[in-house]
């Protein structure tokens, strides 16, 4: 089964940082992981999931 984390178009070809594994609100974006990190690291969250979102059309495989 196929999980969609982030479900807009938005964060295309972006960074984000999500609350926790559970809690998939974006609290950080950026361009670079780092970015992303202190984002959401500046608004308090300690520990935030860090993912990257591609961009549309274009195959990833991990």
């Amino acid at each position: 089964m196929e999980t969609v984390l982030v479900n807009t178009n938005e964060y295309d070809g972006r960074y984000v940082a999500m609350k926790s594994f559970e809690d998939h609100t974006i609290v950080g974006v950026g361009d670079e992981p780092e970015t992303a990190l202190k984002d959401a690291i500046s608004k308090g969250y300690k520990d935030p999931v860090l993912l990257y979102v591609p961009e549309k059309d274009i195959v990833h495989i991990y």
